[in-house]
């Protein structure tokens, strides 16, 4: 029998505080406990040596629809089956993560592949030994162009680049964080259009909820940033979907769970315990079209995404409408678990970032890219974690993909394919 929304404690913490507060405080472990026994997971990690070294954990996260697995840990009550808390931290910018991760004010954070990367070789940030304990999710993120280039005839990345070589004017785009997914996500698609980023565009950095206000305003021509942002500028009649970031590159890793190299030695059974936690959240999440529903009514509260339940819950079911008249639906839609898959924390995924860091001058030199990604990406305790859970884990730290412009990347020659772009800094 079909359960009333009313009768739902997860849909009513949408619109009751109070109900949500008792929620993650009271009923959470019940619940916790009894969607990990439907599940068929045995045994937990939090006794004796294996005991977590810190109870509380503060993670940081920004309000995109990719913080969900950190946000459900915390209110499902996975995390306390592993002798942790789970204490998301809203934050303003990648840049406040970024010093608060840094400083320590924060443990860990759902933070920006590349942002992770740029701080381990000092770019964007100043030089700190970082970690990458897995990865949040695949896809799900988006290129906006303003409603006012779509009116013209801007609607993909060919017409774009027609309509920048007939009006020569001045063309801003935004992205997000210098050294970020969606900086990468914009400087790859524009290129592969023949648009240099740097050349034929000013780009400026702009927090992810400041997106469709500073469109609004007529501050940028086009956004690259995560949901639930791109679908607000449609619902809001200020900009459309011109490329969504699966399109630009199938299964692409998008957000992690990043760290100090430091706070892994300090406290490696706390880091386990709480990557046990997200991995049930994210398996939780794709297990059903009810359990998306309902983690979209969870984090579209004031207190995590803040916004409108529609504005999330369309795209991360993979129904998609690109603001002028066009809807599909999108199998390759945001990803959390998807078998395993996702949160493998593969060595290739984070040395693709430093080739594009290299390929638009963020990087002067060829790094060590294995070396880097092998000190960074926790594969070791990823594995100790998903053996707990029964998640199958990939026999290879490496993957094959092929990008928009047809480019194969599969980490075996990582200068090489770094300089072979035509169009880079």
């Amino acid at each position: 029998m079909a359960q009333h929304p009313s009768a739902n404690p997860i849909a009513q913490t949408a619109t009751n505080p109070s109900r949500r507060r008792f929620l993650s405080q009271s009923s959470s472990m019940a619940a916790g406990a009894l969607l990990y026994t439907q599940l068929g997971h045995h045994g937990a990690w939090a006794a004796g040596s294996d005991a977590p070294e810190k109870k509380e954990v503060k993670i940081g996260f920004i309000p995109l629809t990719d913080c969900a697995s950190v946000v459900m840990a915390s209110v499902l009550g996975f995390d306390q089956k592993y002798g942790v808390k789970i204490i998301p931290t809203k934050e303003a910018s990648w840049a406040g993560v970024r010093d608060k991760l840094s400083n320590g004010d924060l443990d860990m954070a759902h933070v920006l592949y590349g942002l992770v990367y740029g701080l381990q070789l000092g770019v964007g940030g100043a030089k700190k030994d970082m970690a990458v304990l897995m990865t949040l999710n695949n896809n799900g993120q988006a290129i906006s162009l303003s409603k006012k280039l779509a009116d013209k005839g801007a609607v993909d990345a060919a017409s774009l680049a027609q309509l920048m070589a007939k009006e020569k004017r001045d063309y801003t785009f935004a992205q997000t964080f210098p050294t970020g997914t969606h900086a990468m996500w914009l400087y790859y698609w524009l290129a592969s259009a023949g648009i240099n980023p740097f050349k034929d565009a000013k780009v400026i950095t702009v927090p992810p909820p400041q997106m469709v206000a500073n469109m609004r305003v007529g501050n940028m021509d086009g956004f690259c940033v995560g949901e639930p942002w791109n679908h607000r500028a449609i619902m809001d009649k200020i900009g459309i979907t011109a490329v969504t970031s699966q399109d630009i590159w199938q299964d692409h890793p998008e957000k992690v769970l990043g760290t100090t190299a430091d706070f892994v030695k300090q406290n490696p059974n706390t880091a386990r315990a709480v990557m046990m936690a997200i991995l049930e959240a994210s398996q939780w999440i794709d297990a059903s079209l009810q359990n998306k529903v309902k983690m979209a009514e969870t984090i579209a509260d004031k207190s995590y995404v803040n916004t409108n339940v529609d504005a999330i819950n369309q795209r991360i079911l993979g129904r998609y409408q690109n603001g002028l008249g066009k809807t599909w639906d999108d199998a390759n839609h945001m990803k959390f678990f998807n078998d395993g898959s996702v949160n493998f924390p593969y060595l290739s995924d984070g040395m693709w970032f430093l080739t594009q860091h290299k390929r638009w001058g963020l990087l002067k030199e060829h790094p060590d890219y294995l070396a880097v990604a092998q000190q960074i990406n926790q594969i070791d305790l990823y594995k100790q974690a998903a053996s707990q859970l029964n998640i199958a884990v990939p026999k290879n730290v490496m993957r094959s993909s092929k990008l928009i412009d047809g480019k194969v990347w599969d980490g075996s020659n990582p200068a090489q394919y770094a300089d072979s772009f035509a169009i880079k800094v």
